[in-house]
């Protein structure tokens, strides 16, 4: 698949490691900095999203997305973890739901931009924990790439995704980017309860914001690194 990411921001919670331990599935360990866990939440605009080779299908080409996310390694390789993946694309989240075993759900969501970004989400997947998200964000600072050994590269440069089926198999998926673009940013939160899918609340001050404009993203299919006991 390829697709581009444009107007995201992370927005990050520092989070005590055991609360997102116990929350793990079996094979999957957490990754710490600082000696801390570490919870995201990522709004962006996803466009010209189209399958190698293929058209870009215009139901599933441009939407808005917002992640709920975290860090963690398997043998040693680290990747994201997803609590959540809200869409306003109702074909993608099927076939991401099918096809990945992502917790993608149906989201009614809107994002203008003006200066600053004002984002809304609202989680509507039926039988779905309720989540909202309600903020505006902006970047403040100039463009750099991070270092390594950074919080920001820490948070950023992942290149893999974890996921796991009903039965608690896991299953890998590799992505590839140029490194991020980043600016450092601010974000005005009206409302978030996406912490709920977490077991955290995330309405307090973030200790990192980060925002970038525009990177183009490969993602591979996903494979199966660990069955279920």
């Amino acid at each position: 698949m390829r697709m581009t990411w444009e107007q995201l921001a992370f927005i990050h919670w520092r989070v005590p490691a055991e609360v997102i331990r116990r929350q793990l599935p079996v094979g999957l360990e957490v990754d710490t900095f600082d000696g801390s866990a570490w919870v995201g939440a990522v709004p962006f605009f996803m466009t010209n999203v189209r399958a190698r080779g293929c058209p870009a299908i215009p139901t599933t080409a441009n939407f808005l997305e917002l992640n709920l996310r975290t860090y963690v390694t398997h043998k040693g390789k680290a990747g994201v973890w997803f609590f959540s993946l809200d869409a306003a694309s109702w074909l993608c989240v099927r076939g991401a739901r099918l096809g990945f075993h992502l917790p993608y759900f149906d989201a009614d969501m809107n994002a203008t931009v003006s200066g600053d970004i004002a984002y809304r989400s609202r989680r509507v997947h039926r039988d779905a924990c309720p989540g909202v998200f309600r903020a505006l964000y902006q970047p403040t600072g100039e463009i750099f790439r991070s270092q390594p050994g950074s919080l920001e590269h820490w948070l950023t440069e992942r290149y893999c995704l974890y996921s796991a089926d009903a039965k608690g198999s896991i299953y890998c998926g590799e992505i590839h980017h140029e490194p991020w673009p980043l600016q450092q940013a601010v974000v005005r939160l009206r409302e978030n309860t996406l912490g709920n899918l977490a077991a955290t609340d995330l309405n307090g001050t973030p200790e990192s914001v980060l925002y970038s404009r525009k990177l183009n993203v490969v993602a591979w299919a996903i494979s199966r690194v660990s069955e279920a006991d």
